[in-house]
């Protein structure tokens, strides 16, 4: 499990960019790196609630508590990706619509 302070602040690489002057395909790279890392986080919160279930269903544990913590663990981080997905195409949507 990752624990929640190790999940740094999403706008300390935009700042850190803009004092450094980084490149566009830095801050692409940068941008995808996190990207991809935020996916595996998820998947990774999704796989390890699966696994607990099936062994919960299976016998071979028996701490309820457990199964459950990581069962709600698995929806909200699903439900936050869901909306910051939603937030992003809204953000893009927005910029498609102003004038140059």
């Amino acid at each position: 499990m990752i624990p929640l302070t190790s999940v740094k602040s999403i706008s300390e690489p935009v700042q850190s960019q803009w004092q450094k002057g980084v490149s566009p395909s830095e801050a692409h790279r940068s941008f995808s790196g996190q990207l991809k890392n935020a996916v595996e986080q998820l998947n990774h919160v999704q796989v390890v609630s699966d696994e607990k279930t099936k062994a919960l269903a299976t016998g071979e544990i028996d701490d309820l508590h457990d199964v459950m913590i990581a069962s709600q663990k698995a929806g909200i981080t699903m439900q936050t990706a869901v909306e910051v997905q939603s937030k992003v195409i809204d953000a893009y949507k927005e910029m498609m619509r102003m004038q140059v």
